[in-house]
């Protein structure tokens, strides 16, 4: 059975994003950070998107830039399975990638009673609430960056209901960073 796991940065204050999307503070370049992103993107697994991160994914990880400054997170983000959420796009272009037009719950509910490969939500606060709100997603892998920036999006905007989560592993980088991993309870 697949599992579906979250992969986001968030600000000490909680956002995810600042109110125009911006996320340029969870970007840090520095050997530690560097090896763990690289290692991390070794799996086997389908990265999910909604379209606004799919559109920056797309937009960086096949570029010259990305294959230059992250050759080994690039040539990842590159060959892996991918789905983008989105009622929006017409097409999905980028290598290895899957449009679902309607839906999201219903087609991860299927993705999951399979046998395939695990699910990797990166950024997508939209996807991440509305899973969450099902029930689909299975451990959230939360980066907390020491930075406040006062106002902005959270990965949860529109979930009603309580969650419980239990904390299995923590990890802390030289840059400030701490990585929460939690499991749906």
């Amino acid at each position: 059975m697949a599992r579906v796991m979250v992969f986001n940065s968030v600000t000490l204050d909680g956002y995810f994003t600042d109110p125009n999307g911006d996320m340029s503070w969870a970007h840090k370049n520095d050997p530690e950070w560097n090896e763990f992103t690289a290692g991390n993107a070794k799996g086997e697994s389908i990265l999910a998107f909604g379209r606004k991160t799919y559109e920056m994914m797309a937009g960086f990880w096949p570029s010259p830039q990305a294959a230059q400054s992250f050759p080994q997170v690039a040539a990842a983000m590159n060959q892996q399975s991918k789905l983008v959420f989105s009622r929006t796009l017409d097409k999905a272009s980028w290598n290895n990638t899957r449009l679902v037009k309607s839906d999201p719950a219903g087609e991860v509910r299927k993705l999951k009673a399979g046998a395939g490969p695990d699910i990797v939500i990166l950024g997508s606060g939209t996807i991440v609430a509305q899973l969450t709100q099902e029930g689909l997603i299975d451990e959230y892998q939360v980066i907390v960056n020491p930075v406040v920036i006062g106002k902005g999006r959270t990965m949860f905007d529109g979930v009603s209901r309580k969650v419980n989560l239990k904390l299995v592993n923590e990890r802390r980088f030289k840059n400030g960073n701490v990585l929460l991993t939690y499991e749906a309870q």
